[in-house]
């Protein structure tokens, strides 16, 4: 069953997303070579917790952090550590926030110094598919309408779209039904309705869809170890449109 958001529940959504998505900014601009990922970690926490938020990460299935911080060929669900980021590194920080029993859930791949124009073009197009995949949330359009979107973006350009982990509903929960894979037909899979809340999420891969996880039993990496990006926004869909809960204020 997918829930449906009434305006209330759409404004407390709102208000968690503003404050993920000023998480994810901190988070990112603080991100140079020589500092931890356990810092950027800490950074995350407390901006939340003074923002009267909760890390919606820290405990959920026992993970051990606020945030998941992803370097080079780790898809998602990497751990806060004492490893350092270096130039040349892409690194991915997905980071979700609980306000009043609601949740917004938001991700971004951030180039360190002098990156590789591939590995630029693969942070571009991830990005591109989120855009093509929001502008699918309209009522009346199909799931099938968003992963397709996700798909067509990847594959023209000649990457590969994570296929084991998908998007997903949100609200009350931080996951909750549907799922929201990156690939698919168009016109297909479950009707959207307006007040229906998705966290779309492409995950892009340099080359290989395939992936793996380490013994962590949490960091998911690409089996060819080539290079991989995320983005994610908490999207509504409204009567004037996909509203994006976690875009930052204008």
């Amino acid at each position: 069953m997918i829930s449906i958001k009434n305006i209330h529940e759409l404004e407390t959504m709102r208000k968690a997303g503003i404050i993920a998505a000023e998480a994810l900014k901190l988070t990112g601009d603080s991100l140079k070579p020589g500092i931890t990922t356990l810092e950027v970690d800490k950074i995350a926490h407390q901006f939340i917790t003074q923002k009267g938020g909760k890390a919606a990460f820290l405990g959920y299935n026992g993970f051990p952090a606020s945030i998941c911080i992803s370097i080079n060929e780790e898809v998602i669900h990497g751990i806060p550590s004492n490893r350092k980021i270096l130039s040349g590194d892409i690194v991915s920080i997905d980071l979700g926030v609980e306000l009043k029993g609601f949740f917004a859930d938001t991700a971004a791949t951030f180039p360190i110094g002098d990156i590789s124009p591939k590995a630029l073009a693969l942070i571009q197009t991830t990005k591109q598919c989120l855009n093509a995949a929001i502008a699918k949330m309209l009522e009346g359009n199909r799931i099938g309408d968003i992963s397709h979107a996700v798909q067509n973006c990847a594959e023209t350009q000649g990457f590969s779209v994570v296929k084991d982990f998908v998007g997903h509903g949100i609200g009350k929960k931080l996951h909750e039904p549907p799922e929201i894979p990156n690939y698919g037909k168009a016109g297909y899979g479950g009707r959207i309705s307006n007040g229906m809340t998705f966290a779309i999420e492409p995950m892009i891969n340099e080359d290989s869809h395939a992936v793996e996880i380490l013994d962590d039993g949490w960091t998911v990496i690409t089996k060819d170890k080539s290079l991989s990006a995320h983005f994610e926004h908490t999207v509504a869909a409204t009567p004037n449109g996909p509203l994006v809960l976690t875009a930052l204020e204008e």
